[in-house]
């Protein structure tokens, strides 16, 4: 039918008298929209010749020829592309590598080419679109954040992003790309809802982002409860730090460079304060995500009074040997302190004989006398939140007590010794009477008398070694604390010296006098033991009866008293019986 109609066209334009050039429609180039695994068709139309050739070319690949009219459709890709009769091509389930240019040709003998171009899209069915960020955190002040998508099946169109419900569009802060949105210098206004929207002729498909923007911590703000300038000695104080950030920023306090108890908070508590516990407390706050630290500082003034304090005393001596003693008396108390002396209930003031530090905190007594400046000092600090008072009585140059250790070859000892803590000393001399000291190099010199100087010691001074001592010989040492001029007690004499212990051959004397002693002892013990045993009560006899030749039976006739009954009245002569020895020796006389 349709080579009849073009025979019929052909007759017309003879009858007429009037033939046509060969042209082709559409003119310009078309888009055509396709859905994967379906049919479509690039249609064409021509006229001025009833059967011109037609090739059809993606890009510059030839993909189909034939001609018009013909039914033999050689060159053609079959299951593939379906050519018409009137030269236009179809795709048969057009599958997505179909997409591209296509331009088709017509020409016949005698007649100029003429062509028409065709823009194929095809497109699939947009499924699981998913959204991914790189990096994985938007940081406030980085250089930049992008989102993007991916389908697992399916090309958009047309992509379109959202913030907030809000359509974003290329400018400074963001930037549109492909499949990419950037976020130029994140920040903390950027944090929200992320939506992009994927279309293409035959579907659409939403999905959405939830970004935080980190950041901080912000300058942290400090707070001290009670409001306060300055707390008082044993008050208590709460600090607190807070700080801008996501997330939440961390807190600790530092005091001194060392960290304290920080609740989860920031806050910390301080009971019972005192004194030391002034200073600069920091805060240091810190983002867990990110890391980045901020930190911020405050100053607690905690004022106390006077506290218990003990003076001290420096002593010194110029060239022209005047004394100088100098009583330091400083109370641990804030605010500092304000410091009185008293003597003999008079206030001292600065002049020629006392003279009081700027910050009153030392007397200074020039030109020392051991007579008449031996006395008790006073000092007072006070401060607004109270005083406290120390009396300083300062004593004559003396010894609390010495004591000497002598050396294992008995050459050598070593002399220690203290003084009060208030003692006014300048110096001391070391005093000695024996022989004089020798070295390996120095004889034995003759034995001094009196005690001598052999040693000076400073102030400071405390012990010393004494050398060259004879072993055989007896030594006496003793010290002699000065002040000034003025000599002070001396202390107890240290006697050294083989009498100081008990020489070699006491030892041995001693030794073997020992058993001779013991049998000595037990020799007596046996006399008295066998006295003991022997004691029978006797009766005395006189001699004259004794001696006499008289018959006993005689004697009884004369009507002798009987003898008295010793044995009864022993207990009470035994209390005028002679010692041990002594009833020994008269049993044996009698």
């Amino acid at each position: 039918m349709q080579t009849l109609f073009s025979w019929i066209f052909v007759l017309l334009l003879f009858i007429t008298g009037n033939v046509c050039d060969l042209s082709i429609s559409p003119k310009g180039p078309v888009s055509v929209e396709a859905l994967v695994g379906t049919d479509v068709t690039l249609s064409v139309s021509h006229a001025g010749v009833p059967h011109p050739e037609v090739m059809w070319f993606k890009g510059s690949l030839l993909v189909a020829k034939w001609s018009v009219g013909n039914s033999s459709l050689s060159g053609v890709a079959s299951g593939v592309f379906k050519p018409e009769l009137t030269g236009s091509l179809t795709f048969m389930n057009v599958s997505l590598r179909y997409n591209g240019t296509y331009t088709v040709e017509m020409n016949h003998i005698g007649e100029e080419k003429v062509s028409a171009t065709f823009y194929l899209f095809v497109y699939d069915i947009i499924m699981n679109v998913s959204l991914h960020t790189d990096p994985g955190d938007a940081v406030e002040g980085q250089v930049s954040f992008t989102l993007y998508y991916s389908t697992m099946q399916g090309e958009a169109k047309e992509v379109r992003w959202f913030f907030n419900g809000l359509q974003l569009r290329n400018g400074s802060h963001y930037s549109i790309s492909g499949k990419n949105l950037t976020i130029n210098q994140p920040s903390r206004n950027h944090t929200g809802r992320y939506t992009v929207l994927l279309t293409n002729p035959f579907s659409s498909e939403t999905q959405h982002w939830n970004i935080t923007v980190l950041y901080g911590p912000d300058m942290p703000v400090l707070k001290v409860s009670p409001t306060k300038a300055v707390f008082v000695s044993g008050e208590s104080l709460f600090l607190s730090c807070q700080a801008e950030g996501e997330p939440p920023p961390s807190a600790t306090w530092f005091f001194n460079g060392e960290s304290i108890a920080t609740s989860s908070t920031g806050t910390v508590s301080l009971t019972n304060v005192k004194t030391s516990q002034s200073g600069v407390y920091t805060c240091v706050m810190i983002n867990t995500r990110t890391k980045a630290k901020l930190q911020r500082n405050v100053t607690i003034i905690v004022y106390g009074g006077p506290v218990d304090f003990l003076p001290v005393i420096l002593i010194s001596m110029s060239q022209d040997e005047q004394t100088l003693v100098v009583i330091h008396c400083s109370a641990k108390a804030t605010p500092q302190a304000l410091v009185h002396w008293i003597k003999d209930g008079n206030h001292l003031q600065t002049g020629p004989k006392y003279q009081i530090s700027t910050n009153t905190t030392q007397l200074f007594i020039y030109d020392f006398n051991v007579t008449t400046d031996l006395d008790t000092y006073t000092c007072t600090a006070i401060n607004p939140l109270g005083n406290e008072t120390v009396d300083t009585t300062l004593l004559g140059p003396q010894i609390s007590n010495s004591s000497v250790f002598r050396s294992n070859n008995r050459t050598e000892v070593t002399l220690t010794w203290d003084v009060p803590l208030t003692s006014v000393i300048t110096g001391f001399d070391i005093q000695m009477k024996g022989p004089e000291l020798s070295s390996p190099s120095q004889p034995k010199l003759s034995i001094a008398s009196d005690f001598r100087t052999i040693q000076s010691k400073p102030a400071s001074a405390r012990a010393t070694t004494v050398s060259g001592l004879d072993p055989e010989c007896t030594y006496y040492i003793r010290i002699i604390p000065k002040a000034g001029r003025t000599a002070g007690e001396q202390s107890e004499q240290h006697r050294i010296g083989p009498a100081a212990g008990l020489s070699g051959a006491a030892i041995a004397g001693m030794a073997a006098g020992i058993p001779c002693a013991l049998l000595v002892l037990l020799i007596v013990l046996a006399f008295i033991y066998c006295g003991r045993r022997d004691r029978v009560p006797r009766y005395p006899v006189p001699r004259a009866v004794e001696k006499s030749t008289l018959n006993p039976h005689r004697l009884l006739r004369a009507r002798l008293k009987p003898p008295p009954e010793y044995r009864h009245q022993q207990p009470e002569r035994s209390a005028h019986l002679p010692t041990v020895n002594s009833s020994v020796r008269m049993a044996t006389t009698v």
